[in-house]
């Protein structure tokens, strides 16, 4: 309790510079949240997207439909392989006009059904990857009434590199504005030692140790880190309300992902202020 009346005494001397820190630090992790928004709204698209992956297996005419049924529950038994659908001829020719209604009267008059018979592989989430759907692909060719296979390889593989890019792009801007905000911290509890250079160096006269020197301080990185990422949390979700409300719908992010954010901050807030007083610390001498 001594460390948080020190700190909050501390802050209550220099507000100014206690608000700026928090101010930079909650602005600098406010970047990082709406980036976090847009990242996790992409996402949600991009599994949208991926739910719909599937492999088409097309027949040859006149297969036997028992051995399509022992074949299908075989296939059914993959592990990468949610469930079959079998679509028959005539149902392939029924929703190719359904879907292409500017073609439903070249398909009315259609004196032979050219559509073939089909497979549907509907594919687990876990599976829903350019080498799964590959190595899926590869195995219903074995089978000798599989005309071709198809389940649209380029855009399985476009949409695994969109999702890498933008995983890839929230490390690195989360990474980067941690580092800011570590410098800011740093910055600030540096200035707040400085200012108080000469009660510190009485403190070490007198036989206080650095430990005891240093947790006030600890708790003042403390509290920067936590207020700077509640300003931040409040910012974000002020910015996602009128996105959402004004320009296009989008989704919060998971309570969890706050919980981590907040956690995240007032550790970054620990862990900077541990290395300024360290580093200035040692500078300081006993009179």
């Amino acid at each position: 309790m001594r460390s948080v009346r020190q700190a909050a005494s501390g802050i209550r001397r220099a507000p100014l510079l206690s608000g700026l820190s928090i101010a930079s630090i909650g602005v600098s992790l406010f970047i990082v949240g709406i980036f976090g928004v847009t990242g996790y709204n992409i996402d949600q698209a991009l599994s949208g997207a991926e739910s719909r992956v599937e492999i088409v297996a097309y027949l040859q005419d006149g297969v036997d439909e028992e051995l399509v049924g022992l074949s299908t529950a075989e296939i059914e038994g993959y592990p990468e392989v949610e469930g079959v659908t079998y679509v028959s001829k005539v149902e392939a020719l029924f929703r190719a006009s359904n879907e292409l209604e500017e073609f439903s009267d070249v398909f009315s008059d259609l004196e032979v059904n050219p559509l073939p018979a089909s497979l549907v592989i509907q594919l687990r989430d876990h599976a829903r990857t350019p080498t799964d759907a590959e190595r899926v692909a590869q195995r219903l060719t074995g089978y000798a009434f599989v005309e071709e296979v198809q389940y649209g390889r380029e855009w399985v593989d476009r949409l695994f590199q969109v999702r890498r890019i933008v995983g890839g792009g929230a490390l690195l801007l989360g990474a980067g504005f941690a580092i800011g905000a570590v410098l800011l911290i740093g910055i600030a509890v540096r200035m707040a030692i400085l200012a108080r250079r000469q009660e510190i160096s009485i403190m070490k006269t007198i036989g206080a140790t650095d430990a005891y020197i240093r947790r006030p301080f600890l708790v003042e990185g403390l509290f920067a880190g936590l207020l700077g990422g509640i300003v931040a949390l409040l910012l974000t979700w002020g910015s996602y309300r009128i996105v959402d409300g004004t320009l296009l719908p989008l989704a919060w992010i998971p309570e969890w992902w706050i919980g981590v954010g907040l956690l995240l901050a007032t550790l970054l807030g620990v862990l900077a202020a541990a290395r300024a007083v360290r580093i200035e610390l040692k500078k300081i001498d006993v009179f």
